[in-house]
């Protein structure tokens, strides 16, 4: 098993867990020699104040095997920084792998390196990278995405899921089991990116007529909210109510209800409330209902996500006396 040499590049403004993710997993795992560098060698201070020591700039850092471009919090400043994203192509040219944490995924795609790939970036910059590159293939809900040898990763902790992923593919699965109990984390987690995302419940539009139907159907998420009767209280015909909500919402009227549905279970789960009772306040109907709803729109079923968001308590897994096993 050869060497394998990756560099995590780190700048101004990047963050912090954008950065040690890749050092947990590659530092893990066997057979990884990881080098941080920076644009001119000195040190970098991240989005949330910690410094991190240079010592190798980035344009004297030799061919590496992969290149991991972590994020930056000021999306912004770091798609005006065209030295950085110089850097980035630079780097990438001389790697035989490129992967992008969470908004690093926007200095690939300034770089060119996403034209005409599938890529992914944290679910609240996903439908910006989208607009500004409409050559790359956006999958918002993905946690990480493999397009050749480039890999992008949603929001920050998503950078594990990804690494894992790499050396999965370079050691195999045993070695890549072995680092994910180590880190205490998913090998690979269940779900997509939706179920960590705060979706709006109503739609920014002023149309007259779609305006006060949105409310309603925020305010009383279990009325009855089915296509005649939307158009009954808007005094338009069912047609031409689909095509407001098209224009206004990019949705039918069908399938704004159901995300605002779902939105009014999530909160209902995550503060207490039994799937049955989830289910039926929220207008989903049955147990079935909302276990189907959940699984097309967040990849889980509505008892995981109560498990996973409803508290941050610990909950015993064992016996107290019985000797508990390593994770």
């Amino acid at each position: 098993m050869g060497s394998h040499d990756v560099i995590v590049f780190a700048y101004d403004g990047v963050r912090l867990l954008d950065v040690s993710a890749p050092l947990e997993v590659f530092g893990t795992a066997p057979g990884y020699t990881v080098t941080v560098c920076t644009p001119d060698g000195g040190d970098v201070t991240t989005a949330s104040g910690l410094r991190i020591g240079g010592g190798l700039a980035v344009a004297d850092a030799g061919r590496a095997d992969t290149l991991v471009v972590p994020g930056a919090v000021d999306v912004a400043g770091l798609l005006t920084a065209p030295e950085l994203i110089a850097q980035v192509t630079a780097a990438a040219g001389r790697s035989g792998r490129v992967a992008a944490v969470c908004t690093g995924a926007f200095a690939l795609a300034a770089a060119g390196l996403l034209d005409g790939r599938r890529a992914t970036t944290h679910w609240e910059h996903a439908d910006a990278l989208a607009a500004r590159w409409p050559g790359v293939r956006v999958e918002p809900d993905a946690i990480y995405v493999q397009d050749g040898e480039v890999f992008t990763s949603a929001g920050v902790t998503a950078g594990i899921d990804v690494c894992l992923a790499m050396v999965e593919q370079d050691r195999g699965p045993a070695v890549a089991r072995r680092v994910a109990r180590d880190l205490v984390v998913f090998l690979q987690r269940p779900g997509g990116q939706s179920q960590f995302s705060a979706a709006s419940r109503t739609a920014p539009t002023r149309h007259p007529l779609v305006r006060p139907l949105l409310d309603a159907v925020a305010a009383d998420p279990a009325a009855d909210h089915g296509a005649a009767a939307l158009a009954g209280r808007a005094g338009v015909s069912v047609r031409h109510l689909a095509r407001l909500f098209r224009e206004q919402t990019g949705q039918t009227p069908a399938g704004y209800v159901e995300r605002v549905r779902v939105e009014a279970a999530r909160m209902l789960l995550e503060g207490g409330a039994s799937v049955t009772g989830a289910a039926a306040r929220s207008g989903l109907g049955s147990d079935e209902s909302l276990r189907r709803v959940f699984a097309r729109h967040l990849g889980v079923t509505p008892s995981e996500y109560a498990a996973r968001f409803r508290t941050s308590r610990y909950v015993p897994q064992y016996a107290s006396t019985s000797t508990p096993r390593r994770p």
